[in-house]
């Protein structure tokens, strides 16, 4: 039996996952497309699908009938809107899946720590960023210690949304705490560039980590099997270039970047591509895919760990 979802936000990012949920999942079934807009694109697409809909925000959600067969709620507004989401969904049991930058729950990057997360109620996606280069960090990471992680994300002006551009502070700040928190760098950074390029580009990241002794060999083939793990719920995404690698420079100056010793003695710098699905969007917004495609593999983890305790508990 399929577990009932509701999204909340009716914009690009809620849109594309209304789709995926539909065409690629196939354990969640959608129940409800929660808007504020009823001339939406979301909305009127989710009716034409069978859908039921709400123009009516959480307080038409929680109204709804079909509110009770719904487990899993997807939040795509923003993080103000998350907070107050949130606490308006908490009494009702549900497990939320937070694609804004309001981090209330705990950080989850699928390919990095999503069974570490199993049993929480709210977990937070990150932003695109962070799902495209964190778990870049932590195969870095998990065989040298890291101690400057530092992302830029390149994507497309067209790609970047009202939701988007209102949190850019939130983007950065989030970002950063996850790289260390997620990705396991003892400092992160994150920067992102909205890129008004005509024909838009697709996404880009770029990834530096100065890391302690470890083998070479060992961290690009780490960084590798990461990259090809992610591309398992992220088709489009990939490395643009082999992972580079060269000694830091005993004279090279890091004083702003690392407070003090031991020092590091590599400098990890890795490419990436993320293009999209187009599912809903043009495949120039890779950032909104990864966004979606990770929460969706996500929600079906939650679920299927909360179907299974379920069980154990009846029997």
């Amino acid at each position: 039996m399929k577990t009932k979802v509701a999204i909340i936000g009716s914009g690009n990012i809620g849109t594309d996952l209304l789709i995926k949920v539909i065409r690629l999942s196939d354990s969640l079934d959608m129940g409800v497309m929660v808007g504020v807009d009823p001339t939406s694109d979301g909305l009127a697409r989710a009716r034409r699908l069978g859908v039921s809909t709400t123009d009516r925000g959480v307080e038409g959600l929680l109204g709804m009938p079909e509110f009770a067969d719904v487990d899993v709620v997807f939040d795509a507004t923003s993080a103000t809107a998350h907070e107050r989401n949130s606490a308006l969904l908490e009494p009702h049991g549900k497990l939320l899946v937070d694609l804004t930058p309001a981090a209330i729950g705990p950080f989850v990057v699928p390919a990095v720590n999503l069974d570490a997360h199993r049993t929480a109620t709210n977990v937070n996606m990150v932003t695109c960023g962070g799902q495209a280069t964190i778990p870049v960090v932590a195969a870095v990471s998990r065989v040298a210690p890291v101690r400057y992680a530092e992302i830029v994300a390149s994507i497309a002006s067209k790609s970047a949304g009202p939701g988007t551009r209102a949190n850019i502070d939130e983007f950065t700040e989030t970002t950063a705490k996850a790289i260390e928190v997620v990705g396991g760098a003892d400092r992160g950074k994150a920067i992102i560039v909205l890129n008004p390029a005509e024909p838009p580009m697709i996404m880009r990241d770029t990834v530096l980590c100065l890391a302690g002794d470890g083998d070479p060999e060992l961290i690009r083939d780490s960084v590798e099997r990461m990259v090809a793990e992610v591309s398992r719920y992220v088709p489009g995404y990939r490395l643009k270039q082999q992972v580079q690698i060269t000694p830091v420079a005993a004279d090279e100056p890091l004083g702003t970047l690392i407070d003090a010793a031991p020092r590091p003695s590599w400098k990890v710098s890795v490419f990436l591509a993320v293009e999209g699905a187009a599912h809903y969007l043009p495949a120039y917004a890779g950032n909104l895919d990864i966004m979606t495609s990770a929460a969706l593999r996500t929600a079906e983890q939650l679920a299927a760990n909360a179907a299974r305790q379920r069980v154990e508990v009846d029997t």
